[in-house]
């Protein structure tokens, strides 16, 4: 099994999301918990995947002060998935609080990831809105150098941005890359997209799709189409 291409598995609860996984004979693929399923289901629904073997990729993006996040990371780290992440907009003590967390909850096992800049964000919403000046793909740069300096063991970032962060920061350390499309499908809210092959060609360590796939007529052919891509791609 492929352990590099995430599935979204954006359903509302339990039963849908297992009906979809057992109806596709999709048991056992890396998969994306956000916080939609999470904040229904709980810690029960990383039980529920792990019984079917998925990797699992918890997306709470957890945001708040240091302590708080360093408590939660140490009760996340309990439930033994593979990568959760961080907002890096929280600071460095919020990034190196979050490392001893998990640490201390399962010695580091998983990975902790933090989030630049969203996926739906473009340069006009980044300098309107959150007053950040400058171009999205410098801040994004800044952000991963701040959360490698502090701890974190990679970055969510765009396809676009990858190159640019193993370059400043080292091919060790991790990029996780939203906002992958199987050509013919709709780019929805995200902006800064790309296809599973030009992700592997940038260098990304792992990729997250999901409507591409979830809303395919045939999910498990849409998946298997991900991933013949991304094994396909050639790391330049």
């Amino acid at each position: 099994m492929n352990q590099s291409v995430y599935l979204a598995l954006d359903f509302p609860n339990w039963e849908e999301t297992k009906h979809f996984l057992h109806t596709n004979q999709l048991a056992g693929v890396p998969v994306k918990v956000g916080m939609e399923l999470f904040y229904r289901e709980g810690p029960k629904i990383i039980e529920y995947l792990k019984q079917d073997n998925h990797a699992i990729f918890l997306d709470l993006k957890l945001h708040d002060i240091p302590t708080t996040v360093m408590k939660a990371m140490r009760n996340i780290a309990k439930l033994d998935v593979e990568i959760v992440n961080v907002h890096a907009l929280g600071g460095a003590e919020m990034i190196k609080r979050a490392k001893e967390g998990l640490t201390v909850g399962n010695s580091g096992k998983t990975k902790l990831i933090a989030v630049t800049m969203l996926t739906s964000m473009d340069k006009q919403a980044m300098n309107t809105e959150l007053h950040i000046p400058g171009e999205v793909d410098e801040k994004v740069s800044h952000f991963a150098r701040f959360a490698s300096s502090n701890g974190a063991d990679g970055v969510v970032c765009s396809v676009h941005e990858t190159e640019r962060i193993k370059t400043e920061c080292g091919m060790s350390f991790l990029t996780v890359t939203p906002g992958i499309r199987l050509d013919g499908t709709e780019d929805n809210d995200q902006k800064r997209i790309a296809s599973p092959k030009f992700a592997k060609k940038q260098g990304t360590d792992y990729i997250v799709v999901g409507r591409s796939v979830t809303k395919a007529v045939n999910p498990k052919m849409a998946y298997e189409r991900v991933v013949k891509e991304w094994d396909n791609g050639i790391i330049v």
